[in-house]
């Protein structure tokens, strides 16, 4: 995930960029960092503590598989035991005690291995091995979800950059417009209601002003809180050229996307994985209702010292003569247990049942946003024909202000307005053809491809 709120943020917000980010202008400082769209991806997926958990959830359900397996071989251990004793005893069965002091040694090994217990090992190595490629398509996931935060984060900077340069050229406007009324008011052409009018105006953009910088500096944060470096730290970003892209060709397909996103979306994937993983598990719980057959065997001797006999036989004649050995073959048969194995079983089952409930949502999740995804890039690509005419009407617009004003026939407010609203029309055509192109590269989102700016 967390995993729908990722799709829900998508499908929210607008991706816009600044056409003074596009030309490299407005720059901070040359001393901070000025991070490419490539480097955050590399410099969260290499940071991300998401990304660090997921891998040790990896090697520890690698730990698990190779115990499983190693649980197939026999278990063999090795055991040496010894006793002091004295006291009263009674001296063989002829009813006389006398105190006595002995030393007895024990030695052996023994070993054991289950013949038969209900494929329970077996299935278990197929379920541990079904968990650890679970583990590793989470892995994938959470870094395919950052990936697209990442972006996300790093677009919506672009676009704050470009609200805030907006904003200030509104400000620049409001002031040029209070001084005019200033002005007129000072010849009697006004009344203190124009100016104040005109004040108001100004406090707003002020405020606008204000308001940008502080979603400016939020979204620099987001981002290194991503990138999961200090927040302090000062950077800059660097958007695409806008040259290198073009405009998508042909209409998506949302069915066609739903189908191939089915076979390779780290979600899906993993969805099937841990239901694949839930059935086996149904089997392992049904191999304690079996019987258990195991074949067990010891070698082994022992040496005796009694303190109080004349005579005593050598340590190794005793370890060699003493030597047992042994073979067992044991059958233990579940007849009942307080129904552990039975509701064991039940468990198992209702986890199944969990699993493919999950398997289905993500799947249904996933069909509503791709279908999602196909109508916002359908309205990216109306959004953009629509802001080109209107910058090719402001730009000729624009053009025929110029001639007026180089003549002197438009005043040199009604000239910054003009130009005002032609580059308002130019960043809004460069708006929204970025977020034409990030519209699109969703779509290669949900197809598992790449995303490569």
């Amino acid at each position: 995930m967390k995993q729908v709120a990722n799709y829900s943020s998508l499908a929210k917000l607008t991706f816009i960029f600044s056409f003074t980010a596009m030309l490299g202008l407005g720059q901070k400082a040359a001393s901070q960092e000025v991070i490419t769209i490539k480097q955050a991806v590399e410099n969260t997926l290499k940071n991300n503590l998401q990304v660090k958990q997921s891998q040790f959830s990896e090697s520890l359900s690698d730990v698990s598989l190779k115990q499983s397996k190693l649980s197939l071989y026999p278990s063999l251990n090795g055991n040496i035991g010894q006793n002091m004793g004295w006291g009263r005893n009674a001296f063989g069965n002829s009813g006389i005690y006398q105190n006595t002091q002995n030393y007895n040694l024990n030695i052996g090994l023994s070993a054991g291995i289950d013949v038969f217990s209900g494929f329970t090992k077996l299935n278990q190595i197929k379920q541990n091995k079904l968990l650890l490629d679970a583990d590793k398509t989470n892995t994938e996931k959470i870094k395919n979800d950052l990936i697209l935060q990442v972006i996300t984060s790093y677009l919506q900077i672009l676009y704050n950059k470009d609200f805030l340069k907006t904003a200030e050229e509104q400000l620049t406007v409001a002031k040029q417009q209070l001084n005019q009324q200033q002005q007129l008011l000072d010849v009697g052409n006004k009344t203190l209601a124009d100016l104040s009018q005109a004040k108001s105006q100004v406090a707003t953009a002020e405020l606008n002003v204000t308001n940008a910088l502080n979603t400016l500096s939020i979204s620099y944060l987001t981002l290194a809180q991503l990138m999961d470096i200090p927040s302090s730290t000062k950077y800059d970003v660097q958007a695409p050229s806008i040259e290198s892209f073009s405009q998508p060709s042909g209409v998506a397909d949302a069915e066609g996307i739903y189908q191939k996103a089915l076979d390779n979306f780290p979600d899906i994937k993993l969805g099937a994985q841990r239901t694949a993983a839930a059935k086996i598990g149904v089997n392992v719980a049904k191999g304690s209702l079996y019987p258990r057959l195991s074949l067990s065997g010891g070698y082994g001797s022992s040496y005796f010292y009694d303190f109080n006999a004349t005579s005593h036989q050598a340590l190794a004649s005793q370890l060699k003569n003493n030597i047992s050995k042994s073979v067992g073959l044991s059958l233990s048969v579940p007849i009942f247990n307080g129904l552990q194995a039975k509701y064991g079983v039940k468990r198992a089952q209702i986890n199944l049942m969990q699993t493919e409930t999950q398997e289905q949502l993500a799947k249904n999740n996933l069909n509503k946003v791709i279908y999602q995804a196909v109508a916002d890039l359908k309205a990216a690509q109306s959004r953009y024909e629509s802001t080109t005419n209107a910058f090719q009407a402001q730009k000729d617009a624009y053009y025929v202000i110029e001639q007026r004003y180089n003549v002197g026939l438009v005043n040199s407010l009604d000239y910054s307005t003009a130009l005002t609203n032609k580059n308002k029309a130019e960043i809004d055509m460069i708006q929204a053809k970025y977020d034409l192109l990030f519209r699109s590269k969703v779509i290669d989102y949900y197809l598992g491809k790449q995303i490569i700016f």
